[in-house]
């Protein structure tokens, strides 16, 4: 993996790009613009220039990994070798493994679907009316 030194200067967009947090350059600028990316816990701009040791926040859809630079590359290269450009917080770790096992959770505690009853339960549901109505007549 080439490293650049610290003169040569790389827009956080491209980092963004390169360590293979956004597909496009495009998506990771859209995405800064938006405000689901922070540099050094503040709301940036995609050409601000990035250095080693910062902390970026970066949120993907139902994610946040905060993570510090340790170093910088405009080159795209696979998942591992972009993997070692930076290094997730281990509170963030900790607290992205707790959310997915609170989304876990909520949804299999989400009951099922309501779905419209099949001939079968029809007859047995007016059967049961039929007796509930019969019965309230009487009293």
């Amino acid at each position: 993996m080439q490293k650049i030194d610290q003169t040569d200067k790389i827009r956080l967009d491209k980092w963004l790009w390169a360590a293979r947090f956004f597909k496009t350059r495009a998506l990771s600028k859209k995405a800064i613009e938006g405000g689901k990316v922070h540099y050094n816990d503040a709301r940036t701009k995609p050409g601000k220039i990035m250095e080693l040791n910062s902390h970026i926040t970066v949120r993907q859809g139902l994610i946040e990994k905060k993570v510090v630079v340790l170093a910088i590359s405009d080159k795209r290269r696979g998942a591992p070798e972009a993997a070692l450009l930076y290094n997730e917080t281990e509170e963030s770790i900790i607290k992205r493994e707790q959310e997915a096992v609170t989304r876990k959770q909520l949804i299999s505690a989400q009951m099922p679907p309501a779905r419209r009853p099949n001939k079968k339960q029809r007859r047995q549901i007016h059967r049961f009316e039929n007796i509930n109505n019969a019965s309230d007549t009487q009293d």
